[in-house]
């Protein structure tokens, strides 16, 4: 189950303002990705359940944060239905990210008071998203909806919590479009933890980066 209630999560996402996804069937790299991306200072993972046994990957990742990194906070992605979500929730999921609005994974999420973020591409569905109880909602495909989009919903609901994923990269003047729109935390895949730096196993690499890309979204904020 959860180490971590919505409440908190929704915290700390808030705090730093970056959630990095990632999902590779290999289970010693993906612990490597883990610790790199953990050592640069990052306290959240979206692990994006894309491919076969991925419950497999995401238990042996999560142990091994639980065991090794103090405050890594694990959650997943790409989930589509209640059942998917009620399993990655008993094998200690701490949130649950969504790429559409459905109602059958607010209700188990809630239950368990488990943060869940559901992809929205309206103001409807925003609307109808924060009527369920979502705390952050996530703009998916953000590359399709830009920072102007966001800004105008925030303009007449400033309360709306905004974390896009897709069209997000670790470029300052990217980043500065959409803090300035008003985000409270961008999800970032690829363009953190790139193909590159896998093939290359450039751990290292990945730990600079991810320490970079969170300064720089500090001094975008203050």
């Amino acid at each position: 189950m959860a180490q971590y209630s919505r409440i908190e999560v929704a915290n700390v996402m808030k705090e730093s303002g970056m959630v990095p996804l990632f999902y590779h069937p290999d289970i010693e790299l993906g612990k490597k990705v883990l610790q790199a991306c953990y050592d640069g200072g990052a306290r959240l993972m979206e692990f994006t359940a894309r491919g076969d046994f991925a419950f497999e990957v995401f238990s042996e990742l999560n142990k091994y944060a639980i065991k090794n990194l103090p405050g890594m906070i694990m959650g997943v992605g790409s989930i589509t239905d209640a059942a998917a979500a009620s399993y990655y929730m008993s094998i200690g999921a701490n949130f649950i990210v969504t790429p559409s609005l459905r109602e059958d994974i607010a209700i188990v999420c809630n239950r368990r008071k488990v943060l869940w973020s559901p992809g929205c591409g309206s103001l409807t569905e925003i609307n109808k998203a924060e009527e369920m109880g979502c705390e952050i909602v996530k703009l998916f495909p953000g590359s399709l909806y830009g920072p102007g989009f966001v800004k105008g919903i925030k303009g007449p609901q400033p309360w709306t919590s905004i974390m896009p994923t897709g069209g997000v990269s670790t470029d300052e003047d990217n980043l500065k479009g959409w803090f300035d729109a008003g985000v409270t935390c961008v999800g970032m895949g690829s363009k953190l933890i790139s193909k590159d730096i896998l093939n290359n196993k450039d751990y290292a690499g990945l730990e600079a980066l991810v320490k970079e890309t969170l300064a720089t979204i500090k001094k975008l904020r203050s």
